[in-house]
């Protein structure tokens, strides 16, 4: 099964028993330690029995100069699984560096009910693997309580609609990162489908799983060496976004000046000062938007050049070049052909 496809099997099924390593833990948080002195850390994901983000805290609370650590989690049906406190409790502990002080959660710890709302209100900074399924619900709680945080995610939550527009107006941005692109995780619902290189035994392998935050950290504000040139045959102006398309992104022209699309694992080497986020290949981003629609477009087949029976409103807001390109569908209208790739972040080069 592909990290993706395990991605919207949790988002599906609701499954998110997705635990964190302690290592993971430590290589992320310790580009972060000049913001912790003197505040409160909030896990409200996390089983204080288990989890190893309540461990890393507790473990380096004075190193850290940290006021209060305090975690919460989800009541536990399947206590073998997630917790080994009793499956009809759901607890919280407070640790201030001396003292441990366990106490029970009126509700069910969910992270949106009211007590663990209120105890977010006390906090300074959450730090946590939230729940797949619900990041979107999660990511918008912590802008609306205005909240520095450093959390878990997949790269494809870069493209929600509730998500890019804080990446865009830098209110958001990604992690120093896991290394390879992906992470292991305890994961007793699903079975490990990684290669015999990359397997560890108990633990699923997932790739595009991304760190993010609003805590600077020093990679941000590396600036990426650009070496290619310009050339209208290497970098093709979309048919429906004024843009040139870069596949990937150490192809960036050091010498063009105007906006260009690049993949959304730009990210992970986007430096503020050196770009400027202009928008996202979606209808619903409107900060950069496509100049033209394919509803009257026929898809056609790749394979034998036979019609699928599909118009190509399907494609609209996705960035269109022109000609056929792969083992991908096409689309055409006339002597006309066009086809899609994949969503684009769009940027322009600040010019120092």
């Amino acid at each position: 099964m592909s990290s993706n496809a395990l991605m919207r099997q949790a988002q599906r099924q609701k499954k998110d028993e997705f635990y964190t390593q302690l290592t993971d833990i430590e290589n992320e948080l310790r580009h972060y330690r000049q913001h912790f002195a003197g505040k409160i850390v909030y896990c409200n994901c996390d089983d204080p029995t288990v989890s190893n983000f309540y461990r890393y805290f507790s473990l380096n609370f004075q190193q850290l100069q940290l006021k209060k650590l305090i975690t919460t989690c989800y009541k536990n049906q399947r206590p073998d699984l997630f917790s080994q406190h009793d499956a009809d409790r759901a607890v919280g502990v407070e640790y201030d560096g001396d003292m441990e002080t366990v106490f029970d959660l009126i509700g069910d710890g969910d992270f949106r009910s009211t007590e663990c709302v209120g105890l977010l209100e006390q906090v300074d900074i959450v730090v946590t693997n939230p729940p797949f399924s619900l990041f979107r619900e999660y990511i918008a709680q912590l802008v609306e309580h205005e909240k520095k945080f450093l959390i878990i995610g997949h790269q494809n939550a870069i493209t929600y609609k509730g998500v890019f527009p804080l990446i865009q107006s830098n209110k958001l941005w990604l992690g120093r990162g896991f290394k390879g692109g992906a992470a292991h995780f305890i994961a007793p619902s699903y079975e490990d489908y990684a290669t015999a290189s990359d397997r560890k035994e108990g633990m699923v392998r997932v790739s595009g799983v991304v760190w993010f935050t609003n805590l600077d950290h020093a990679k941000r504000h590396e600036k990426l060496i650009l070496y290619k040139r310009y050339t209208p045959q290497d970098y093709p102006t979309y048919d429906n976004y004024d843009a040139i398309n870069v596949d990937k992104t150490a192809h960036i022209p050091a010498d063009y000046e105007g906006a260009m699309g690049v993949p959304i694992t730009f990210l992970d080497k986007h430096n503020p000062d050196q770009f400027e986020i202009l928008g996202f290949s979606a209808l619903w981003d409107d900060s950069f938007r496509s100049h033209k629609m394919y509803n009257d477009y026929i898809e056609i087949r790749s394979s034998d050049g036979t019609e699928t029976g599909m118009l190509g409103g399907k494609i609209n807001g996705n960035p269109i070049l022109k000609g056929k390109r792969g083992k991908g569908n096409y689309f055409i209208k006339g002597n006309e052909i066009v086809h899609k790739i994949y969503g684009r972040i769009f940027i322009r080069r600040r010019i120092q």
